[in-house]
């Protein structure tokens, strides 16, 4: 499960999403998660499911690199479709055991919020599949600069996030190798039941924490050694610069917006009922 864990994680291509603005990116994730949301209907969740597959294919992301973002939270996918399946009531009983009980709409919420979750990983797994951490942090201080105004550290939290998702890898790369020296000295880490695992489990977060703050402690040391100052004033090696493919990306995701919207939400009734 280790190495299914994909945030943070570039993959470099030719592509024009590659290409594109990361301010673009941002926004253009943060409006399609949020449409997900807006709607209920199979007509709306179909406008989605069209533009998602369309932009990963433009991305030349591979799509077994998207979906193998989704077996860390399969979990809490199931764990989600199954509270909303159970316990929504309203229209007619479809399955009644014992003290369970299914009805339409709640396998009809359950269905769409299994939809939700998945695009919801897979859209930001491709922003980050096509974006660099360091164009991440330019685009989001740029975004957040008008809170300068309002004395916001802005470049400090953009700066924060950027080494996040850049240790995210490095952590987890890290959490694989004492996993396995730990089984290799004898360590039992799948069997017994779910305190046994958890003790288990002490021998792997110790070191795991120890080379978290030495890593940190390293970086902090090299930034004040090449006396790092951020904020105002501060340079960029590459300027963001909107271009006519970005403004045409905006008019994209805008049409996909009012499209998705109108169909999840305007169709008659008896086209979209699940």
């Amino acid at each position: 499960m280790i190495r299914d864990i994909t945030i943070g994680q570039y993959y470099p291509a030719e592509s024009a999403i590659h290409k594109l603005d990361p301010r673009v990116k941002i926004v253009s994730t943060l409006l399609y998660l949020i449409s997900l949301f807006l709607f209920r209907s199979i007509p709306g969740y179909l406008v989605a499911t069209i533009f998602l597959f369309g932009c990963i294919g433009i991305s030349k992301v591979p799509l077994k690199f998207i979906l193998k973002g989704l077996k860390p939270i399969f979990i809490l996918l199931l764990i989600t479709v199954l509270f909303n399946l159970f316990l929504t009531s309203g229209g007619n009983v479809l399955l009644h055991v014992w003290i369970f009980k299914i009805t339409e709409e709640g396998l009809r919420t359950a269905v769409y919020m299994a939809i939700r979750l998945i695009y919801l990983i897979m859209g930001a797994s491709l922003m980050t599949f096509t974006t660099t951490p360091t164009a991440l942090t330019d685009a989001i201080e740029r975004l957040l600069h008008p809170l300068n105004r309002l004395k916001v550290p802005v470049h400090e939290i953009a700066m924060m996030m950027s080494i996040a998702l850049r240790f995210i890898p490095i952590l987890l790369e890290e959490t694989d190798k004492i996993m396995k020296a730990q089984i290799a000295r004898g360590a039992d880490l799948e069997s017994g039941n779910i305190i046994q695992r958890a003790k288990a489990m002490i021998p792997i977060l110790v070191p795991l924490f120890v080379s978290a703050f030495r890593r940190a402690n390293d970086l902090a040391m090299a930034m004040e050694a090449r006396c790092y100052r951020g904020g105002e004033g501060r340079t960029k090696m590459k300027p963001l610069v909107y271009h006519g493919r970005d403004i045409r990306a905006y008019i994209i995701v805008l049409l996909y917006l009012v499209l998705a919207i109108g169909a999840g939400r305007f169709l008659p009734f008896h086209i979209w009922i699940f």
